[in-house]
């Protein structure tokens, strides 16, 4: 049987070989030795958004010694900034490791960020994370509650008694179902959680297996969109009721539509939204934090995001500082404050 954390720790040396061997040959190849600062980013598994988003910014605020200037079609990224995306397990993971040193920035799940900041949920037995700070809210990630269209459910109450996918074990989908159950009343013990992937719940679904599947992320889902071609499924809205008091609740948690026809034969969908931020530690010395955050929104970086498809070219700087549920790092709070960003949005904390 894989022992996950000896996977884990090779992901992360081969990480670290990989940006070494980065290193030596951007020195060598520029002839100088120029000091430059390395950056850690973590992501998630190479399949998921997380990683290409991350490896996506990782590219654009990069800007090793030697490379060609901004005005000449070179790097427009941080001077002397090599910035690497880690492949990690996602948000819980992430934060973890921010707030232990061992990456200087990460993605997050805006609910996840927040059990973490009061040391609640799955971060109960370690306490608040104090080191967690935010550059942006980069895009809005939406709550899929999937049932077959033959189920006969009607709201999110009626999975009272059922089986329900709620991702892996230890895994952020699972935070958030717990909390939308809990608004409905029912607890992990009104239902049963199956610890299962999108993937592997999709065909159990299909199968019959299993009631629901709660997965999380940019619509359309491209597991929940194959399998509405395969079998008809329907997604279940969130009562208005429900939804405001979550919101009421929680400010980070924002209401969300999911556009009717995105799936097959499935109307408008009434659901919650929850902000993919990006995390750095607190103690990140804030001009560095303000020259990252200044290169996030520079324009070279606006077309690389374009490139990565529709939840890149939603990344926009007029929504990140949308349902912060942590403050911002000092240098990410000066940029805005400079650009004018923060009178416009009046959401700097």
């Amino acid at each position: 049987m894989a022992n996950p954390e000896r996977n884990q720790g090779r992901r992360r040396t081969l990480t670290r070989l990989a940006a070494a061997a980065l290193c030596a040959i951007i020195l060598g190849s520029a002839g100088t030795t120029a000091a430059f600062t390395y950056f850690r980013i973590g992501t998630g598994d190479p399949t998921s958004t997380f990683f290409a988003i991350g490896t996506a910014i990782a590219g654009a605020i990069s800007n090793p010694p030697g490379s060609r200037a901004c005005d000449v079609g070179g790097s427009c990224g941080v001077p002397n900034l090599i910035a690497v995306a880690q492949t990690t397990q996602g948000s819980i993971e992430n934060i973890r490791a921010i707030q232990a040193g061992e990456l200087d920035s990460g993605l997050g799940n805006a609910d996840i960020v927040h059990w973490a900041s009061i040391g609640e949920s799955v971060f109960r037995d370690e306490g608040p994370a104090d080191k967690l700070r935010v550059v942006a809210n980069l895009y809005q990630e939406s709550v899929h509650f999937v049932v077959r269209a033959d189920s006969g459910f009607t709201s999110i109450a009626d999975l009272a008694g059922k089986r329900i996918a709620v991702g892996g074990e230890n895994s952020d989908s699972r935070v958030t179902a717990r909390l939308i159950l809990r608004a409905y009343g029912l607890g992990e013990t009104e239902y049963t959680p199956v610890f299962a992937s999108t993937l592997d719940a999709a065909s159990m679904l299909q199968n019959d297996d299993i009631d629901a599947i709660v997965a999380i992320g940019s619509h359309p889902i491209p597991i929940i969109a194959a399998l509405a071609e395969s079998v008809p499924i329907d997604l279940l809205s969130l009562d208005d009721e429900v939804a405001g008091k979550l919101r009421e609740q929680y400010g980070f948690l924002l209401v969300d539509v999911i556009p009717g026809n995105l799936y097959a034969g499935i109307d408008a969908t009434v659901t919650i939204g929850i902000g993919a931020l990006w995390l750095v530690n607190a103690d990140l010395d804030p001009e560095l934090v303000y020259e990252v955050t200044k290169s996030l929104w520079h324009p070279v970086t606006r077309s690389i995001l374009d490139r990565t498809g529709p939840i890149g070219q939603s990344i926009e700087r007029e929504t990140a500082l949308i349902g912060l549920p942590i403050p911002l790092h000092p240098g990410a709070e000066l940029y805005y404050t400079e650009s004018g960003a923060a009178a416009r949005s009046g959401a700097v904390r």
